[in-house]
């Protein structure tokens, strides 16, 4: 179930106080394909292990949040610095 329309307008990141929007199913793909070979890092400098079922990124593409049962998981820690990937 995607995030509600109203809840993601009132979103912003919390770092850079950007708005978010979410991530299209390509992008999902890209992104769990390079998590699936382990070279996905957080901003805390964890491996990401998890693949997402849904996302958010910046309107400036720096920052990915996961959504985790339709909730958004909003720490800077766990935000993954999207220049991982090519072309968001």
């Amino acid at each position: 179930m995607p995030i509600e329309r109203q809840l993601l307008e009132i979103l912003c990141c919390p770092v850079s106080k950007q708005s978010l929007r979410t991530l299209s199913a390509d992008q999902l793909e890209r992104i769990n394909h390079q998590i699936a070979t382990g070279e996905v890092t957080n901003a805390g400098d964890e491996k990401v292990t998890s693949v997402l079922s849904e996302g958010l990124i910046t309107q400036n593409h720096q920052r990915i949040y996961r959504i985790d049962d339709n909730i958004p998981v909003m720490l800077e820690n766990e935000s993954i610095p999207a220049d991982q990937f090519e072309g968001l």
